[in-house]
């Protein structure tokens, strides 16, 4: 088991290995890496290392091995459930990886691009543009999240329905384990059936097997043409039937398809500077639909009128709006991805990111709505998400005029109210924002015996001595 550091003199050979510029100890320093977006954890460090390379990372988990020292990897800090901070009382190091921020080659044949953790995804996502490429993960916090963040938690976000999430994006990775070597597996191949896919075993687990500190990442071509489409929609049966529609007429150019609920559009537009709902009638439900051509613009149009003409022939569409103008494709987009800091103005929310087979999306919502309501009769339901992938952010805001503490003191409960009914239709109660600290415990409860013996030996194996990231994902044995 890891120790609490809090010997001066081992904090100052951690510091030699970054230089004392890059090794915060000042309370004033630290503090931004201690709390999380939602304010749900507040973190305790002595020390916060920023290493400038690979090698300087390796150092510092060779120091930590060598003393026990619990680390606490970090990148954007935009992570949603606790995993990049670090526990009260712990004496654990945060390492932030934002200095490992160099793209270090982009092959335009291959089409990937080898970037470093600390590379914020909006960099990435340039660096591809310049170049007439695409990296197509999209993210509200794209221009803060970092690479290395979206591996360790495998992000998720607007366009998985085309492209997957960040598992299906990474070909391979540089990884540091626990006792300081260094794994060189930065292999381009699209092809490699070598033995165990160890790539897989570090995305996604938010830290606690190692640090990743560079990827190899899967670029695709620029589309050439691009239709958004902004419809308002009856019921989530509606959207659903749309949503099959749409794969008909679109195929592999179908890139999105979101669903949101009337009441996300009212906060949304009541709180966020700038947004307007494009339609001049209130409707129940709205779609959100995304068509990129690898041909031509006319191609998209196409698909899109195709899409419009038949839709309106079996009566799925209320309304629509169709963006005529890349900044008006942007503003339909910002209702979507405003619609979690919407929330916040309207007091407390209890969050869930679930996921269920899309042919159940509706019926998941049906039975959670009632759920919750029987148990919560004025709570306000803010259900979104990616309906095309069967992830829906199924988030409860405060009843008007409730008190927010006595309200956020029934998380666990509501929690489990909704995800009763996610286990039930064969669903995950973490779609795309990892374990962390708040569903570890939960994970252990719904995970078989089997499952849960497996994740403990892998965590034995490549990290005998409980110094990564400790207290995330599975308890320490």
């Amino acid at each position: 088991m890891p120790i609490a550091l809090t010997d001066p003199s081992l904090i100052d050979r951690f510091a030699a290995i970054t230089g004392a510029q890059n090794a915060l100890t000042r309370d004033s320093d630290i503090a931004p890496h201690l709390i999380e977006l939602r304010g749900l954890y507040q973190g305790e460090s002595p020390l916060v290392l920023r290493p400038a390379n690979t090698d300087e990372v390796a150092a510092i988990l060779r120091l930590a091995h060598e003393t026990n020292t619990a680390i606490v990897p970090q990148g954007g800090n935009t992570g949603l459930v606790g995993g990049q901070s670090p526990r009260p009382g712990k004496g654990e190091i945060v390492l932030s990886l934002a200095r490992l921020n160099k793209i270090r080659s982009l092959d335009t044949v291959g089409q990937t691009m080898i970037a470093e953790a600390g590379v914020v995804l909006q960099q990435a996502q340039k660096a591809a543009s310049d170049v007439g490429l695409l990296f197509p993960l999209s993210l509200g916090s794209e221009g803060s999240c970092q690479i290395g963040g979206n591996l360790s938690s495998n992000a998720g976000g607007t366009a998985v329905l085309a492209y997957g999430n960040m598992r299906q994006l990474c070909l391979g990775i540089e990884a540091v384990l626990p006792d300081g070597e260094i794994w060189h597996g930065l292999r381009s191949l699209k092809k490699d059936n070598t033995g165990y896919d160890l790539r897989d075993l570090f995305i996604g687990a938010e830290g606690t097997l190692g640090v990743i500190t560079a990827a190899v990442l899967k670029l695709f071509p620029a589309p050439r043409g691009h239709e958004t489409i902004y419809a308002g929609v009856d019921n989530p049966e509606t959207a659903l039937k749309l949503f099959r529609l749409a794969q008909d007429y679109c195929g592999p150019s179908l890139t999105g398809f979101e669903l949101m609920p009337r009441i996300g559009i009212e906060f949304t537009t009541r709180h966020i500077e700038g947004a307007r709902d494009p339609l001049a009638d209130a409707h129940p439900w709205y779609v959100l639909i995304d068509i990129s051509s690898g041909q031509s613009q006319d191609a998209a149009r196409a698909m899109l009128e195709g899409l419009f003409v038949a839709a309106d022939a079996k009566g799925l569409i209320r309304d629509a709006a169709a963006a005529e103008t890349e900044s008006q494709r942007q503003a339909f987009w910002k209702m979507r991805e405003s619609m979690s800091w919407a929330q916040k103005p309207e007091g407390g929310s209890i969050k869930h990111d679930v996921s269920v087979p899309v042919a159940q999306v509706p019926e998941f919502l049906a039975s959670a709505d009632e759920a919750v309501m029987k148990a919560m009769p004025d709570a306000r339901i803010v259900a979104f998400g990616h309906m095309g992938d069967g992830n829906i952010h199924y988030n409860i805001s405060q009843p008007v005029g409730a008190d927010t503490k006595a309200f956020l003191a029934r998380w666990k409960e509501m929690n489990e109210v909704v995800h009763a009914i996610v286990l039930k239709l064969n669903g995950s109660i973490s779609a795309e924002h990892g374990i962390g600290q708040l569903k570890r415990d939960e994970l252990a409860a719904i995970r078989s015996p089997v499952e849960m013996a497996l994740m403990h030996r892998i965590k034995d194996a490549f990290d005998p001595k409980g110094i990564m990231n400790p207290g995330k994902v599975i308890a320490s044995r």
